[in-house]
């Protein structure tokens, strides 16, 4: 019988970490136990027939989609619950033939969603005021000593950032994907920039606008509603913080290109954004990217640190100082975690049961990429090649004074 089969095939082919015991509840009120201990840390629901592909076949994003569609559910911590899901992934070997003897098999046994799902979904800024920290940073916080609330260590990622350019009063001011305005509004308030932030998201735009004008700083800060190639003037100092994920491999270097074209002969520019940790660029069919690109971020793709450096000196611009902060993200993502479970009731009432489901295992799956360097991330201080080499300090220390 088919059933019997797939619990022989889980058997025998899913060998998950021995510290993490789980359990596997049916619909039919059969279960199967994981891992050495009677105890389970992680219960792994199947609510229907329909599941089983995702089990017999198990990748990230085959995992996480079954999860959004509430084809499973899962109960204890979500982190827990990431890491259950790598080790099903890695853990499980068995032979292409039989792979495929099994998935024609269960292609007879359930019925495929076939329901068209929204490649983006319109968050609400309720949504993200839930669980990112009071000035709604959504990158990547820096944590001097480990130990800061993210409130805080938000605030010093915008000041390392800052330092970083030798931002001074009066100069005039870029950030590329400004969000709801916490870098330009810090600019502004404490070291007397005049800046330009540019978003293309209309609801970005409005919360940041609204609280320049709330703050007295619209005479100081300009918030647009601009797709950043269509930036033009020239700027003392331009940071891109999040952004450049989205811009993919093919147009990085006239991204660059373009940033060369709007920074001032003697300007200094930032580029802070998430990378690959694979040096081949692979894209895995297991890694959680196909989950991601569906239902968080369409089209989105992430370079290594090799091919940024490569397109930003193809661009016209030369790397001054490259600082890997992933360890950084992993704990600001835990704090994100962290937050969005406290509030979990609340963000249900503020967004349908896909969207939290999406969210939910998304940030947690990110948490536990950065955590085991499966993702990076990198600040990379520039300016226009060919310059004198005195632009900056001699040492890294005045970033800290």
């Amino acid at each position: 019988m088919l059933w019997t089969a797939l619990l022989k095939h889980l058997t025998s082919t899913i060998n998950p970490d021995a510290n993490l015991p789980a359990r596997l509840v049916f619909w039919n009120g059969e279960q199967l136990d994981l891992g050495e201990h009677a105890s389970p840390r992680v219960i792994l629901r199947v609510n229907s027939i329909n599941a089983l592909p995702y089990l017999a076949v198990p990748s990230l994003d085959g995992l996480g989609d079954a999860y959004v569609k509430g084809l499973i559910d899962l109960e204890g911590s979500v982190k827990d619950v990431i890491k259950l899901g790598n080790s099903l992934v890695a853990y499980t070997h068995v032979s292409r033939a039989r792979l495929n003897q099994l998935r024609r098999r269960l292609r007879n046994a359930w019925r495929s969603d076939r329901a068209a799902i929204r490649q983006h979904y319109d968050v609400s800024n309720d949504f993200y005021q839930l669980w990112l920290d009071p000035d709604m940073v959504y990158s990547c916080a820096y944590f001097e000593c480990g130990s800061e609330d993210l409130a805080t260590a938000q605030h010093r990622k915008i000041d390392h950032i800052l330092t970083k350019v030798k931002l001074e009063p009066e100069q005039r001011l870029l950030d590329v994907g400004c969000g709801w305005g916490a870098l330009v509004m810090r600019a502004a308030t404490q070291y007397g920039a005049r800046c330009v932030g540019v978003t293309l998201s209309q609801r970005q735009y409005e919360l940041a606008l609204q609280r320049v004008r709330a703050a007295g700083l619209a005479d100081r800060i300009e918030i647009r509603l601009q797709d950043f190639r269509q930036v033009e003037g020239e700027f003392d100092r331009i940071t891109s913080v999040g952004m450049f994920e989205h811009v993919g491999r093919r147009n990085l270097n006239t991204y660059f290109q373009h940033i060369h074209d709007l920074l001032a002969p003697d300007g200094l520019a930032l580029n802070h954004g998430i990378t690959s940790t694979d040096p081949y660029e692979r894209v895995a069919a297991s890694d959680g990217s196909e989950f991601i690109d569906k239902y968080v971020f369409p089209k989105g793709e992430l370079p290594h640190v090799g091919l940024v450096l490569h397109a930003m000196q193809c661009g016209g611009l030369e790397a001054l100082d490259v600082e890997n902060l992933r360890r950084h993200y992993a704990r600001t993502l835990e704090c994100w975690v962290s937050r969005f479970e406290e509030h979990g009731a609340e963000i249900q009432q503020e967004v349908d049961a896909a969207t939290y489901r999406i969210w939910r295992i998304y940030l947690a799956g990110c948490a536990y990429a950065f955590q085991h360097d499966q993702l990076a991330i990198y600040q990379v201080l520039c300016q226009r090649a060919g310059r004198d080499a005195n632009t900056i300090s001699w040492s890294r220390r005045y970033m800290y004074e």
